[in-house]
């Protein structure tokens, strides 16, 4: 379980009275993309089979000291969509001079801005296909050969193995002393988005974590010596092949050589209109292969092609097998051009030794510049230094997610800011609002851009000084009595504007204080600038005191340059369940504290009980919920204790907040399918119910349950509804994965049946989806 980290502030003052210099602890940036579409099993491609079959004990992870990041929030320029050949890889033992490291720790405070370099596109000049076929199979990769470990330069590094119909396996890499200190397995959708577990191949479910183990601390040659996991085979070697591109590609000397991996590397375009096979061998490109994307990113079957997506297929594949990057628009289909040389860049880059990207690849949250009113959140995916997915969020005052409720006209603006975004494939430079803004939301456009060009910055592969982004960042304790607009400057707090929510959850305004809240607020906020989070509390109000010190807290972990722990936003988890219902809990996470929980016993059908559960249920759920809050944080929630006479609600309430958290991860702890335990989904209309129950993090049993229309158990069933019933939970020995446990269909020998076995499966896949991490 992950530790939460906390903030503190110096109290150490500098010259200005009013200004301390920040100081927080280095935090995990290990990240991770967000999830995708799901996969069908995988069609059988050849890939490059395994070095060897030695299985190596595994060996604990090291986790490296994040970095520094760079003080100010200027633009870095934007990324190309061409690529000079880099240097390639050479073989040789010599040990370089010193390797830098990945990170290095937080140091002086002044500003850096970092700018990629430009780079240029190669040509490449064979044959092109008009009409894309299957995948050509993969040159085979040569085996790696024996290399002093120091040879390796320290860091994140981040490869893709060969690409196939359903997307491709991918490894983040952190090397350190020549071995893998921590590894991220990735199985990519279509638009190379890593996925959830459970949407893959279930072969490949209980492959992440056995493969990992058999990773970690190896060197390179052992990487390629472990055993590939039976039933994942190709996805393990998938894995393998990208764990050795990672080491190629952390080689402190390249050699001349060697400019592409061989295989087939796959590429997508920001706004996800084509996907990209390119196959390079010996350095050449010698095939290329177009496939339009559906708007739910999923490869478009070619059977269902339309003519005009024929037409620009067959325009564009010759254009970009000559010219590659460097190609020019197609007559009649700029667009499209535009958007396969996007996706060709990306596959491009994938292909390089040595990809110059200046990000890293991964999940990134941050912050615009906060108001009283509230502030904007984004949250972004960067592959390649592009910014291939992101989802804008409106915060209101309380610093939670106003969703529909926001202003009208911000609400508008969210998908074409969002399209904006794609379409640039980074934050937008030199932000004009006339130009780039949504009209009638002006300043939320502005505060999306700003969100990402920060989020950028934090996944810059080489940070410069200084801890946090200069601006004015919102506060707001977990519990929501204190909010703080806070200034920073060169990593210093420079000034304090402290509110207090009233009854009623707002704002309370300045002219409407009593003269006692005045008061406080002005020795809160003197005490705040004085000595931060170590400022002494106030006689008589220790609580407002508490809160105050947990709002600033807040603010500068919002300004922080490093990715926290967990993904920011509500999360919807459940306890264990019985046959009368189960547990629920809705929570709401900012920097990995609990600012909001609901919880709610329901039934059978799924359907929130209210007065109707259990009178020790209904008196529980205030006071754990109030317990819930002032824990704030994963553990302290487990140590809550549980309600006298619903304790074991109490307990599956508890469960459901921890599960609601291992949601939120963004780099997994555990990264399985499914959690453990039991879990109950009900069919559309409420009327069949599917308990399942999951062990080594797959389903193993089954039980169906019908109901009435008040959402309770019956028992005189018809033979249709027994033949059902039957089917399902016998055919399972309770040891391994359940029969309909893994893309269930509708079954029976008649129209009866088959109606009712759907009702089943519509219930079986609510319950592994209540079940799912």
């Amino acid at each position: 379980m992950k530790k939460l980290i906390s903030l503190t502030v110096s109290a150490a003052l500098l010259l200005a009275p009013l200004a301390y210099t920040i100081n927080l602890p280095a935090l995990n940036l290990k990240v991770d993309a967000v999830s995708a579409a799901s996969e069908e099993a995988p069609a059988a491609t050849a890939k490059p089979a395994p070095k060897a079959t030695a299985k190596p004990a595994a060996t604990p992870k090291a986790t490296a000291k994040p970095a520094a990041t760079p003080k100010a929030t200027a633009k870095p320029a934007a990324t190309p969509k061409a690529t000079a050949k880099p240097v390639a890889t050479p073989k040789a033992t010599a040990k370089p001079a010193a390797t830098p490291k990945a990170t290095v720790a937080p140091a002086a405070t002044a500003k850096v801005t970092a700018k990629p370099a430009a780079t240029t596109a190669p040509e490449a000049s064979a044959k092109a296909s008009a009409k894309p076929a299957a995948t050509a199979k993969p040159a085979a990769t040569a085996a790696p050969v024996t290399v002093h470990e120091d040879v390796y330069q320290d860091g994140v590094y981040v490869a893709y193995g060969d690409a196939y119909s359903k997307g491709t396996e991918g490894a983040k890499v952190t090397i350190k002393d020549g071995k893998i200190a921590d590894i991220e397995l990735l199985r990519t959708s279509p638009k190379i988005i890593d996925r959830n577990a459970r949407e893959n191949y279930s072969g490949v479910w209980a492959a992440y974590g056995l493969m990992k183990d058999r990773l970690m601390g190896k060197t390179r040659d052992g990487a390629a010596a472990v055993d590939a996991v039976s039933g994942a085979t190709r996805t393990s070697n998938g894995w393998k092949l990208s764990v050795d591109r990672a080491f190629e590609r952390s080689l402190a000397h390249q050699a001349a050589d060697a400019t592409y991996f061989n295989g087939v590397h796959m590429g997508v375009d920001p706004e996800a209109k084509y996907a990209v096979f390119a196959t390079y061998e010996a350095n050449k490109l010698t095939a290329v292969k177009l496939y339009p994307l559906s708007a739910t990113g999923d490869f478009v079957d070619e059977k269902t092609y339309t003519a005009e997506q024929t037409a620009a297929i067959a325009a564009i594949t010759p254009a970009l097998l000559a010219k590659g990057a460097s190609a020019q628009p197609v007559a009649g289909f700029e667009a499209e051009t535009k958007a396969a040389v996007n996706a060709f860049w990306d596959a491009e880059q994938n292909a390089s030794i040595n990809n110059k990207a200046a990000y890293v690849d991964g999940f990134y949250s941050s912050y615009g510049t906060a108001r009283s009113v509230g502030v904007e959140r984004a949250d972004v995916v960067i592959r390649n230094g592009k910014l291939v997915d992101v989802k804008l969020f409106r915060l209101g005052s309380n610093l939670i997610d106003r969703g529909a409720t926001a202003y009208a006209e911000v609400v508008k603006a969210n998908a074409p800011m969002t399209a904006k975004l794609l379409a640039n494939g980074s934050y937008i430079a030199n932000y004009n609002e006339k130009v780039d803004g949504i009209s009638g939301a002006t300043e939320s456009s502005h505060g999306w851009n700003q969100a990402v060009e920060r989020a950028f910055e934090k996944a810059l592969k080489t940070p410069g000084e200084g801890q946090t982004f200069d601006g004015k960042f919102a506060g707001v304790d977990n519990q929501s009595k204190v909010m703080l607009l806070v200034d920073i400057d060169t990593d210093q707090v420079t000034g304090i504007k402290l509110s207090l929510f009233g009854a009623d959850g707002k704002l309370i305004a300045d002219d409407k204080r009593t003269e006692e809240q005045k008061s406080l607020v002005d020795k809160l906020t003197a005490g705040l600038l004085a000595s931060g989070v170590q400022a002494p509390d106030i006689a008589g109000q220790e609580a407002l005191s508490a809160a105050a010190k947990a709002a600033l807290t807040d603010a500068l972990t919002n300004a922080s340059k490093v990715q926290g722990t967990y993904k920011d936003g509500t999360f919807t988890a459940y306890g264990d369940a019985y046959d009368k219902g189960t547990n629920k809990a809705d929570v709401t996470l900012r920097n990995g504290k609990i600012v909001n929980v609901a919880l709610s016993r329901v039934g059978m059908n799924m359907v929130d009980l209210g007065k109707a559960a259990y009178a020790e249920v209904q008196k529980a759920i205030p006071v754990l919920t109030a317990s819930f809050l002032a824990a704030g944080t994963r553990e302290g929630a487990q140590d809550v204790d549980a309600v006298s006479g619903a304790t074991s609600s109490s307990n599956a309430l508890k469960a459901a907040v921890d599960r609601a958290y291992g949601k939120a991860e963004v780099t997994e702890t555990d990264k399985a399918a499914y959690f453990d335990g039991i879990f109950i989904g009900a069919s559309v209309d409420k009327t069949v119910n599917v308990m399942v129950t999951t062990k080594y993090n797959v389903p193993v049993t089954m039980a169906v349950y019908y109901l009435d229309d008040k959402g309770k158990v019956r028992y005189n069933l018809t033979d249709d509804e027994l033949l059902v019933k039957y089917e399902i939970e016998n055919t399972s020995n309770g040891k391994g994965l359940h029969k309909y446990g893994y893309r269930a269909a509708a079954f029976g020998a008649n129209d009866a049946q088959k109606a009712i076995s759907a009702k089943a499966v519509e219930a079986i896949k609510a319950a592994l989806e209540s079940a799912g991490k």
